[in-house]
């Protein structure tokens, strides 16, 4: 289950995304109730995506296989 995280360390690469207005009000009140930036939640929710996609094995060797 995904628990939101204070204490992960700041994001160095910036990036303009878009968000429907359903989603973008739910992240900041999330982000407000657990005192979080916005940002923060972010990431922590696409790291979270990321580490629970079905297919995370073959990325890694694809990364992996890249660094060689």
């Amino acid at each position: 289950m995904f628990k939101v995280n204070s204490s992960l360390s700041k994001s160095n690469i910036s990036r303009t995304i878009r968000f429907s207005e359903e989603t973008y009000n739910s992240l900041f009140e999330i982000a407000e109730i657990e005192q979080v930036s916005f940002n923060s939640l972010v990431l922590q929710c696409c790291s979270y995506a990321i580490n629970d996609y079905e297919k995370i094995d073959l990325l890694r060797k694809r990364k992996n296989k890249d660094r060689e």
